[in-house]
């Protein structure tokens, strides 16, 4: 019994209860398997999985951002809006990617210099950038006038829609950073230990700034490919985003108390976020028991972190 309670709380357990939990839904679920549902479920992924990379960050340091959501919309806001005035789609891109970074930039100063709570924080910041989206597009939506700008969500390569593949990349490059590079190893070694980091001559304040204007900036690629899916601007969009990035990031074994992630474990979170939205469409069940589910989701996600914390704690 001990034994298998280590392995559902270990990371192969995750990849155990995902793996049975697809058979099952491939079993029971009509036209769960087909190319189309399957390309969809990405696709529908696309948002959590490209924040999820550096929320994963933002949780291992002892920190989390909730304004992630806003970000994405204002920053989509300011892809179209800009791409608008100027005729220029990179430049619409690039005022959107600044954008992005600049709030999480100013989110890291306030958090880890001023040592402002990040809850209060990412609270007021969430509440800040949502009303800009608004007060720059007077609360509606902004029509996108370039039809190209369509082409970055619409783009296939090998039959794969474009977004896709710079999700996959993301996973690719995020997860080399945390597992083979000083920045993720100091990242871990933050969530650990701040204390004992600073000693050890980790510059804590300047990690913890950069990883929230890394995870602004990443918000701003999610953003655009939004903006560029749903064909405009929209300042509501993306509510809610926050909490379900941070149940796949929990889900897939990354620590509310920092200093445990795997990008792989994230991955699977991501997945099992998409598999339920997914399933829940296909069976043609109303959208108002999808916010039941996904807060289902959410406590199991934090359960799960408390009983891995326990068992690490019991072995250490």
């Amino acid at each position: 019994m001990n034994s298998l309670k280590k392995i559902l709380l270990g990371e192969q357990g995750l990849v155990v209860i995902f793996a049975a939990a697809f058979v099952i839904v491939s079993l029971f679920v009509p036209n769960f398997l087909t190319e189309r549902n399957m390309l969809g479920l990405l696709q529908s992924v696309v948002t959590i999985g490209i924040v999820a990379c550096t929320m994963m960050f933002c949780l291992a340091s002892r920190d989390f951002d909730l304004s992630v959501g806003s970000i994405v919309a204002f920053s989509g806001m300011i892809a179209v809006m800009v791409s608008n005035a100027t005729g220029s789609i990179p430049v619409g891109l690039l005022a959107a990617l600044l954008c992005g970074a600049v709030v999480g930039f100013v989110n890291g100063i306030v958090i880890a210099r001023f040592r402002i709570n990040a809850l209060i924080t990412t609270l007021a910041t969430m509440q800040i950038v949502r009303g800009l989206a608004l007060i720059a597009s007077d609360g509606r939506a902004v029509g996108i006038n370039d039809p190209d700008f369509y082409q970055l969500a619409l783009s296939r390569f090998l039959t794969v829609p474009t977004p896709i593949w710079i999700m996959l990349i993301l996973f690719i490059l995020f997860g080399f950073v945390l597992n083979r590079t000083v920045f993720g190893k100091n990242t871990l070694a933050i969530g650990g230990n701040p204390e004992a980091s600073r000693l050890a001559g980790v510059n804590v304040v300047n990690m913890r700034v950069w990883i929230f204007a890394l995870q602004g900036l990443v918000c701003g690629i999610a953003g655009i490919l939004l903006a560029s899916r749903i064909t405009s601007g929209q300042p509501n969009a993306a509510t809610g985003l926050e909490l379900s990035v941070i149940s796949a990031c929990v889900l897939g074994g990354v620590s509310l108390a920092g200093g445990r992630a795997a990008m792989s474990g994230v991955i699977v979170g991501v997945l099992i976020m998409g598999i339920a939205e997914n399933v829940m469409n296909l069976l043609n069940i109303q959208a108002f028991y999808q916010y039941v589910v996904r807060g289902l989701i959410l406590l199991i996600a934090v359960l799960l972190d408390n009983l891995r914390s326990s068992a690490a704690g019991r072995r250490g």
